[in-house]
């Protein structure tokens, strides 16, 4: 178990970084440094719901996972 947490946590991380560089905000990168659209916030639809909801369950997921590190 002491070997199993630390690879478990290491592959969310992972995959925690994939989901929130995926996910789409904004327009183009002019939007990342103050550029047009910076007000303008869409309603999640298909795909992009899934992968927000994707980033929320393994931030949970990696935190749950410290935490029993921890513990353990």
């Amino acid at each position: 178990m002491e070997k199993i947490l630390p690879i478990a946590q290491s592959i969310v991380a992972i995959l925690l970084i994939v989901f929130v560089l995926v996910q789409q905000r904004g327009t183009a990168l002019g939007s990342a440094f103050g550029g047009e659209g910076g007000g303008f916030y869409a309603t999640r639809r298909g795909i992009q719901k899934k992968i927000f909801w994707a980033t929320i369950v393994c931030g949970a997921l990696f935190i749950i996972l410290a935490l029993l590190n921890l513990i353990i």
